[in-house]
């Protein structure tokens, strides 16, 4: 038997840095694919209100968390706690694709707190 294919309309939001894409939202959790591109940063930042867990599923990730920075290649994948001081920066030439899995009572995009940012955003 052919395995069913669902397929459905997923909004690109566009940022200064590269896109994002909500796969899933329900009670409790979101899941969403993100794109930096070469040369690019999300702000530096923290949540008050959720954790997340990274995933690369493409290139390589410079990610930083609190006072650590590291490379986290396709397959890499790290936990970001509540409050904790977080980044992704692309420093390749190439798209690096991530799926964010976020954990909380509430899951807004104004649960950000940037404490650096290179896009004036702050």
């Amino acid at each position: 038997m052919k395995p069913t294919v669902r397929t459905e309309t997923i909004e690109r939001t566009t940022r200064p840095w590269g896109w994002f894409e909500t796969v899933s939202e329900v009670a409790g959790n979101k899941i969403k694919r993100i794109g930096v591109n070469p040369g690019q940063q999300i702000s530096l930042q923290r949540h008050h209100q959720r954790s997340e867990h990274w995933v690369v599923v493409q290139g390589t990730a410079h990610v930083t968390l609190d006072e650590k920075q590291f490379e986290l290649p396709t397959g890499g994948h790290c936990d970001i706690a509540l409050g904790q001081v977080h980044r992704i920066a692309n420093r390749t030439q190439h798209l690096v694709e991530i799926v964010e899995v976020q954990f909380g009572s509430y899951l807004g995009e104004d649960d950000i707190e940037r404490l650096q940012d290179d896009y004036g955003r702050i």
